[in-house]
């Protein structure tokens, strides 16, 4: 991704980190002398009061004093020296005693020019506080000199320990540390940053899903963070859309149909009372004439009125299926039938209806193909209704297969949609009579149809029902069969 979360995560933590380094760095180089100094000042400061009351109160020479005293030598690294007004020594810190009183006296009787190497820091009325290089050590000092409040004099002074070589140091230490923190942090904040950005990715990838009406992806996240929320939120939507646009389809299949309802309706019911006369006026007039004949004993004996019963009761019998199909056109063909569009299977709805087939299709010895191990293929259509359009298909195929009697049936990937075909091996529908076929009660073979009973309604209601769906449906011919197929919205 061009603006990945998880990479502007990571810069932007690296980046304030770094920047924290270097202002860290920044402050220590421009800084830290200057507060070293003021610590050594304070601390020489702070060894000027201490000696200074205990010579006003008299404590000079007491244990706590000198206990006091050599921590803060200790602690502070100061030299020290404290001499009366006849240079009698009184206090001293170490044993080059010579050369700090010497130092004091340059400090009181030199003046200042003459002190190329002194830098005054700090002047009071009892003392100076001086930055003085040793030309004999070459070494840096920052001195404290005066009177005390009893008339000593005094010199104190703690040497500066190469401060631009320790801000050096301090700051490589720095540079090294700030380095290794950034590399470890990144890496901690780059697979942070991971973990944070895989479920955002993962519900944008359900989005995209959802985008394609596929409405199967789901959050399954279990934390409790506000990205869990909005994961269960999106399956929430998720549901409601998919339930939503099922009642728009449902609702927009019911609008195409009602703009064409009304200037059907009269006619269908003119077609519909023509047809069922012509067709239930052959099996009323076979069922009269047989029922006349038992009244009348026209034959006495048991073998000739079995016979008449079983052409009444098969007669009647077909008259009654007839009816019940046309009963069922009627009610698509008059939109009293609400089609309910939902997703479903088509896979699996065929499959079942294969297996239910199955006693008739090894009574006559067909064998139907269809590949039994498939990934689903998902479609938007009436499943009830889909299912009696397979069957009709599929009805047919058993009846009127031969030769080598195979019933193949497809399932065709098409530009949005899948097409199922049913073809079953045998004669071809002649071509003159394919534009009829899926008129009421049209029969191509007649004698035929009669023998397994066939009302010529059953593609009849195959048309209503694709139509009702505002799908495509259609019959080809081959050298060795015929494939009835009907397409349906693919999701």
């Amino acid at each position: 991704m061009k603006y990945s979360i998880k990479k502007q995560f990571a810069m932007i933590f690296i980046g304030l980190m770094s920047a924290t380094i270097l202002l860290c760095w920044f402050i220590n180089s421009t800084f830290l002398g200057e507060y070293y100094m003021d610590n050594k000042m304070n601390a020489l400061k702070n060894a000027y009061t201490v000696v200074n009351r205990a010579f006003s109160a008299g404590n000079v020479m007491t244990e706590e004093f000198d206990i006091q005293l050599q921590k803060m030598i200790e602690t502070d690294n100061i030299s020290l020296i404290v001499l009366d007004a006849d240079s009698k020594m009184l206090i001293t810190s170490r044993n080059d005693q010579e050369i700090m009183s010497k130092r004091l006296w340059e400090n009181f009787f030199s003046s200042f020019e003459d002190e190329i190497d002194n830098i005054i820091l700090e002047e009071e009325e009892n003392y100076t506080i001086q930055r003085f290089m040793d030309s004999r050590t070459m070494t840096e000092y920052i001195e404290i000199w005066g009177v005390f409040d009893n008339g000593n004099i005094f010199l104190f002074r703690t040497a500066l320990e190469g401060i631009r070589d320790s801000v050096a140091i301090a700051n490589r230490l720095l540079a090294y540390i700030g380095i290794a923190a950034v590399v470890i942090s990144g890496i901690i904040i780059v697979s942070v940053s991971r973990k944070v950005t895989e479920p955002i990715l993962e519900l944008t990838e359900i989005s995209e899903r959802m985008a394609r009406l596929d409405f199967d992806a789901k959050y399954c996240g279990n934390s409790k963070t506000e990205i869990a929320l909005l994961g269960n939120n999106i399956n929430e939507l998720s549901n409601t859309l998919e339930t939503t646009i099922s009642e728009l389809k449902t609702a927009n299949n019911e609008l195409q149909k009602d703009i064409e309802y009304k200037n059907e309706i009269d006619e269908m019911r003119k077609e519909f009372l023509a047809n069922v006369s012509h067709e239930l006026k052959t099996p009323i007039a076979l069922i009269q004439g047989y029922a006349e004949g038992l009244k009348e004993g026209i034959n006495d004996d048991a073998e000739s009125r079995e016979f008449y019963c079983d052409v009444i009761i098969d007669e009647a019998a077909k008259m009654n299926n007839m009816v019940k199909k046309l009963l069922t056109l009627n009610q698509l063909e008059f939109g009293n039938d609400v089609i309910s569009m939902e997703r479903f299977d088509i896979v699996a709805l065929i499959q079942n209806y294969i297996q239910s087939a199955e006693i008739l299709t090894k009574q006559k010895d067909i064998k139907v193909r269809f590949e039994n191990i498939r990934p689903p293929v998902y479609v938007w259509a009436d499943e009830f209704k889909t299912e009696e359009v397979f069957g009709n298909y599929f009805s047919n195929a058993i009846n009127h297969v031969s030769g080598d009697k195979i019933i193949d049936v497809k399932l065709i990937p098409m530009d949005g949609k899948v097409r199922v075909s049913v073809f079953n091996t045998g004669e071809p529908v002649p071509e003159d009579s394919i534009p009829h076929l899926w008129e009421k009660f049209y029969k191509v073979d007649k004698a035929r149809t009669r023998e397994y009973g066939g009302s010529g309604v059953g593609l009849s209601i195959v048309k209503a029902i694709m139509e009702s769906m505002n799908q495509n449906y259609g019959v080809a011919n081959y050298d060795n069969g015929v494939a009835f197929w009907f397409e349906l919205e693919a999701n």
